[in-house]
C-alpha cells in the first residue's frame, strides 16, 4: 500500500461523489518540480485541517522517491524504449473497424498516422502525475484478468458514449460556466451558425448569425503518442491504471505516430509539448508501473474539485469606412 501523509478517512466517502469531504488521489512523487507537489499537499491539508504537514516532512518524503528514481535511471535505463506492442487479436479487429468508422474517431485522429495496437502498459510513459483512486478502483472491479478480448476492447475503447454529467450556469449577462466532475471537460472551438441551424430562439429582431462557443468532453479513447520507440500515454489514465490494478498487462491502445516536434505540438498535451526531451529522451521517464511502486506513489486525501470552463462574451459595436 502506498505511503499516506495522513490516515485515510472513512473509505465510504470515496464511493459516492455526492458525499462531501476529501477524496483519495494516487500521486507520483520524486519527479521535478518539487514545488508543485509541495503546493498541493500544503494547500489541501491546510484547507481541510487548518494546518498541513511540515514542509521538511513533505520534502523528505519526496527526496526518498527522487533518490529511488536515480537508482532506476541505472537499473531501468532505456526501459521505455523496450515497450512491447503487437497487432490486435482477431477477435478485436471487427470492433476496431467499427470504432474507426465513428465520427468522433475520425475527427480526433485525422492529423498523423494512427493505428490500434496491443500495448504493454507497464512501460508506457506517463505525463499525468495523479489519478483519482476510488474511480480507478471502481473501474478495476469491472476489469478482470483473462476477460474476453471483445470485452477488453470495449472497456478500453467505448463504442457507446458514457459521458460524464455536465452542468451549466449563467454567471451574468455575458458570462457562462460549465462544470463537471470529469477532468475531460474542455473548450472545443468557436463557430458561426446560420439562423436555420439554431432552433427555439425568440429573438427581439431578425437574426443575421449566431456565434457559438462549443464546450464539451473529449473523445474518451485510451490513446498514446509514439515518437521513435516510446509511447506516451495521452488519454485514459484512469482506465490504464485500473487495468494494471486488475492484473491486465496489455491493452488495445490507439497510437498516433509523430516524427518531429511540429507534429507533436499538433496532437500532444501541454506538459509533453513543453518538455518533449524529458518524455521521449530521458533514460528513465515516469512509467505507468510507477503508480504501483510504494517508493514512488503515495495516497493523498485531497479536497474534491470539479472542472469548470467559463465562457465570456465581448461585443464591440463600431463604424468602419468603405475602402
Amino acid at each position: 500500500m502506498p505511503f499516506e501523509f495522513a490516515p485515510s478517512p472513512d473509505p465510504d466517502r470515496n464511493r459516492d461523489p455526492a458525499i462531501p469531504g476529501p477524496q483519495d488521489e494516487l500521486w507520483l512523487m520524486g519527479q521535478p518540480p518539487l514545488q508543485d507537489f509541495l503546493d498541493v499537499v500544503r494547500r489541501d491539508f491546510r484547507d481541510m485541517a487548518g494546518k498541513g504537514p511540515r514542509r521538511d516532512q513533505i520534502i523528505a518524503r519526496w527526496r526518498q522517491a527522487n533518490d529511488h528514481l536515480a537508482d532506476l535511471e541505472d537499473s531501468e535505463a532505456g526501459l521505455a524504449d523496450r515497450i512491447r506492442c503487437r497487432k490486435l487479436p482477431k477477435a478485436m479487429r471487427p470492433l476496431a473497424e467499427e470504432l474507426q468508422a465513428q465520427g468522433f474517431y475520425r475527427e480526433t485522429f485525422d492529423r498523423v498516422p494512427t493505428t490500434i495496437e496491443m500495448v504493454e502498459l507497464d512501460r508506457i510513459v506517463v505525463s499525468q502525475r495523479h489519478v483519482t483512486l476510488p474511480f480507478v478502483q471502481g473501474l478495476a472491479a469491472r476489469a478482470q484478468a483473462g476477460m474476453p478480448p471483445a470485452d477488453l476492447f470495449r472497456f478500453c475503447q467505448p463504442l457507446e458514449r458514457r459521458d460524464a454529467r455536465v452542468e451549466w450556469r449563467r454567471l451574468g449577462r455575458d458570462r457562462f460556466a460549465f462544470l463537471s466532475d470529469s477532468n475531460d471537460l474542455r473548450f472545443h472551438e468557436t463557430t458561426l451558425l446560420r439562423p436555420g441551424q439554431v432552433g427555439d430562439l425568440q429573438p427581439s429582431g431578425p437574426i443575421a448569425g449566431v456565434v457559438g462557443a462549443i464546450v464539451g468532453l473529449g473523445s474518451n479513447f485510451l490513446s498514446g503518442i509514439r515518437w521513435g520507440k516510446r509511447v506516451v500515454l495521452h488519454n485514459g489514465y484512469h482506465r490504464a491504471t485500473a487495468l494494471r490494478m486488475a492484473g491486465i498487462t496489455h491493452a488495445p491502445v490507439i497510437i498516433q505516430t509523430v516524427s518531429r516536434r511540429d507534429e507533436l505540438e499538433a496532437v500532444a498535451a501541454e506538459p509533453v509539448i513543453e518538455d518533449p526531451a524529458f518524455y521521449y529522451r530521458a533514460m528513465r521517464p515516469p512509467l505507468l508501473k510507477d503508480f504501483f511502486d510504494d517508493r514512488l506513489a503515495t495516497v493523498l486525501s485531497l479536497r474534491r474539485r470539479r472542472k469548470m470552463v467559463e465562457v465570456s462574451v465581448t461585443v464591440t459595436e463600431t463604424y468602419v469606412e468603405d475602402l
